[in-house]
């Protein structure tokens, strides 16, 4: 139906590209590396945004987890953050940072560290109690115990975190490349937006998609091989 409204008129070209030009389209930016190299750009800034979010929030997150004085002073400033809205710090970052790559990259970060420190939270707090008492009993403590029995029982609750940090990590990148890029996927999109090229436009959403879509099944994949040891109520 989208093809043939394009083809008849009903859609202008303006409003929405056919499928067909939008195929076309992909394959000529990808042959002339304009696609790969602004999606390699993308990447780049959603890695460096998400791999400081990992850092961060994992520290914050063993913090508050693994103490009552943790909790009381890292968790109420991370509930504060919670609250504000992403979008609402765009501003502050271009005045703080210019309009350069440093706050694309912040703007990931902050969206993405929430979401791995709560549930890395839960999932440290959520640990069989046994569990602990058992280990404490054949002589672990310490680190020990935290590295052999609190960290793998965390590990499904970050493994969620982290699907969902990735989710909003590409969610984020899209808005993030709309402040100046010079490169990236944003980048086309602006482009496109100026010259009502619809087309180049659809084929960067799709490309997004596909993103975040790689992205989740990548952890899915990690998860299985890092958890396989926990039975499986679904059978593979």
């Amino acid at each position: 139906m989208w093809e043939l409204g394009a083809r008849t008129g009903v859609v202008p070209p303006r409003v929405l590209a056919a499928p067909s030009t939008v195929l076309e389209t992909f394959w000529s930016l990808t042959v002339s590396g304009e696609l790969p190299r602004n999606l390699l750009v993308s990447l780049a800034r959603a890695g460096a945004g998400l791999g400081v979010a990992l850092v961060l929030a994992t520290t914050l997150g063993l913090i508050s987890g693994l103490s009552r004085w943790g909790e009381t002073l890292v968790d109420p400033l991370m509930q504060i953050k919670r609250t504000i809205p992403v979008l609402a710090l765009t501003p502050l970052f271009i005045v703080w940072f210019g309009i350069g790559e440093t706050p694309k990259i912040l703007l990931i970060t902050v969206s993405a560290t929430f979401p791995l420190y709560l549930n890395l939270f839960a999932g440290i707090r959520g640990v069989d109690v046994r569990l602990v008492e058992a280990a404490r009993s054949f002589g672990l403590s310490g680190w020990s115990l935290v590295r052999e029995v609190i960290l793998p029982g965390a590990l499904p609750s970050f493994f969620i975190g982290l699907r969902y940090a990735l989710g909003v990590a590409v969610l984020v990148l899209v808005i993030s490349e709309q402040i100046n890029a010079q490169a990236g996927l944003g980048y086309l999109v602006n482009n496109a937006r100026d010259f009502m090229r619809t087309d180049i436009i659809v084929v960067c959403l799709v490309v997004y998609a596909l993103l975040g879509l790689g992205a989740d099944a990548l952890v899915r994949t990690l998860e299985r091989k890092a958890l396989a040891w926990r039975p499986s109520l679904v059978e593979q």
